[in-house]
């Protein structure tokens, strides 16, 4: 099957790259970069020598293939969908553009109306613990959210149980460099960034309303997210504090939680008594698709203290773009994305 990648030059479009050219399904056709046509691939993504000749092209180059990875900074792809539409009839896009199903809430959470309002209706919210059904009839399917996904993902089962009081969420996500992108910032230079722990964004974060849309299965949640940048490139961690509805020790969390995800091949739950991985580590997550979910009940108050872990470039982005491609044709889901992760590292 041929698939190419319109705007391959940043982070997610290096991983997908990167993940499709050692896929057992899939030829790489195209990749493309305005800034980049004619340059080779690996100049830009040194990591692909020796596993792809590509050179960049140009949008207006693109031939048609079988399907379409939109990674293109958030706000353009949605201007650029009618005209690439004709070229392929699957797409998967991995920015911001189609995530959220209503026009109003995009403009509540990125501050502008949408450029195609009217296309909004056509995406599947491409989280496959809670669209499987629908990714797999899809022709076009989003990305989703780095942060969204690890708060979603530990949140859910609960979420579902309706063991969440008025679905009130404290969360606080701490998030490595690459989810900022690898457009240079004054906040990104290194002297700047080097040792920061520095929150960015303790309210309004823009993921918010994804978080709100995908967890209202028994009413509208009211999500508090704050974002954390720390001294580390992939990963993040989110800590999310819930009060619960009922006295539920720590074998009923962990039956939900079992019930919720037995069959998911990239969930793993992670509850040990002690060591030092007891509780989800993203460190150990680099380059693979799992998220891991672990929580701790406070034995002094009814509160529930869950967290989340995930490599924001993979489960956050690009390796959750490729879980969904698997769906969508019928593939085995976890199709070029065995990965494990290293340790150390």
């Amino acid at each position: 099957m041929k698939v190419s990648v319109l705007g391959a030059s940043g982070y997610v479009g290096g991983e997908l790259v990167r993940l499709l050219c050692d896929h057992p399904h899939v030829t790489v056709k195209q990749v493309t970069s305005e800034r980049l046509a004619g340059k080779m691939v690996t100049a830009t993504h040194p990591n692909l020598r020796g596993r792809t000749t590509l050179r960049f092209s140009r949008l207006a180059d693109l031939a048609p293939c079988d399907l379409l990875f939109a990674a293109l900074p958030h706000g353009s792809f949605a201007k650029q969908f009618d005209a690439v539409r004709s070229i392929t009839p699957r797409i998967i896009d991995m920015s911001a553009d189609f995530r959220l199903r209503s026009s109003g809430a995009y403009e509540t959470w990125y501050g502008h109306k949408h450029a195609n309002p009217t296309a909004l209706d056509k995406f599947v919210y491409g989280l496959p613990e809670l669209h499987r059904a629908s990714i797999m009839n899809a022709s076009y399917v989003t990305g989703t959210g780095c942060l969204a996904t690890a708060a979603i993902l530990g949140l859910l089962p609960l979420f579902k149980e309706g063991v969440v009081p008025d679905g009130e969420v404290f969360i606080e996500a701490k998030v490595g460099s690459s989810a900022a992108g690898n457009k240079e910032s004054a906040s990104s230079h290194h002297p700047e960034r080097s040792g920061a722990v520095r929150s960015f964004q303790p309210t309004g974060h823009r993921h918010t309303g994804e978080i709100v849309q995908e967890l209202s299965m028994n009413g509208t949640p009211t999500v508090h997210l704050s974002a954390t940048a720390i001294e580390m490139v992939r990963g993040m961690l989110i800590t999310a504090h819930v009060r619960l509805t009922r006295d539920l020790d720590t074998k009923a969390v962990w039956n939900i939680y079992r019930t919720a995800y037995r069959d998911e091949p990239f969930i793993r739950i992670v509850k040990d008594t002690r060591g030092v991985f007891r509780y989800p580590e993203p460190k150990i997550l680099v380059g693979s698709n799992y998220c891991d979910i672990g929580f701790e009940r406070d034995a002094h108050s009814d509160r529930l203290v869950v967290l989340a872990a995930l490599d924001n470039l993979m489960k956050g982005a690009a390796g959750n773009g490729v879980q969904a491609m698997n769906i969508m044709f019928g593939w085995n889901e976890r199709a070029g994305l065995s990965f494990p992760g290293l340790h150390p590292i």
